[in-house]
């Protein structure tokens, strides 16, 4: 099974992305929540994320560019939610550290690619920064505090929290981006963790009783503190040292996309 997904959710997602595609020229298309956090239970929706460009010739037009699409429904009872943002909002993401973007591009989970995304992935790479600091710290702390408010607690919203500060302390140790919780957590100290992935990989709404929850709320700030002392001695540069490379690549593909 491709990204844990059944031959019955593959068929209607590509289906989905075939429409898509007709009215959008995507850069990457990347799978995305628990099918790329290593946690996908059968009956977990299908997060899909892209990555457009927009032909140069409408963006200097007078009708307002396409910068962003969504499209959430269920086809033939598989939940697929579809967001597509526009190259130059990506960019502009990336040197600002937006993780995001950067699992988009980065993650391992492309599900389609142009061929000009192979130029774009050293340039992400480059303009990593310690700026994904903020990113996954703010991240991780609004899926802790909407966590918090929810009466009934979940499995999977715990290791949704886990997963984001996880990834942000990997990236700022080493450089490199991986969404899937299943290959950090033992690294990180929370092989504890595995019983919950076993959990939630056999429904998506798994409650968590008050008890056991208050001592993984204890881990989930272990974790995000890990994450908070990593930008303190990162492998990473304060700030994106390559903007200008990003800028010279992105007028590069605006004259070769004029009317894309």
């Amino acid at each position: 099974m491709r990204f844990g997904l059944t031959e019955h959710q593959h068929a209607v997602v590509t289906r989905a992305l075939v429409l898509e595609e007709s009215r959008r020229t995507h850069l990457v298309v990347a799978v995305s929540g628990a099918h790329a956090y290593g946690f996908p239970s059968p009956d977990s929706d299908v997060d899909v994320k892209a990555i457009h460009i927009h032909p140069t010739r409408l963006l200097l037009g007078l009708r307002p560019a396409v910068l962003h699409a969504d499209r959430l429904e269920t086809v033939d009872g598989v939940e697929v939610d579809y967001s597509s943002n526009e190259l130059g909002g990506v960019l502009t993401g990336l040197l600002g550290g937006n993780g995001n973007y950067l699992e988009r591009i980065l993650g391992g989970f492309t599900w389609s690619r142009h061929a000009w995304l192979g130029e774009l992935i050293p340039l992400a790479r480059a303009s990593l920064s310690r700026r994904v600091h903020r990113h996954y710290h703010g991240f991780s702390g609004g899926q802790l505090q909407a966590l918090e408010e929810t009466p009934v607690k979940t499995v999977k919203k715990v290791l949704y929290v886990l997963r984001t500060a996880l990834t942000g302390l990997h990236v700022l140790r080493t450089g490199d981006v991986v969404p899937d919780l299943t290959l950090l957590m033992e690294r990180y100290g929370f092989a504890d963790a595995a019983i919950l992935v076993q959990r939630k990989r056999a429904g998506e709404r798994t409650p968590m009783e008050d008890s056991e929850y208050a001592r993984w709320r204890a881990r989930l700030l272990e974790a995000r503190a890990a994450l908070d002392a990593a930008v303190l001695n990162s492998v990473l540069p304060e700030e994106p040292p390559n903007e200008a490379a990003l800028e010279a690549w992105l007028l590069e593909v605006r004259k070769r996309a004029w009317d894309l």
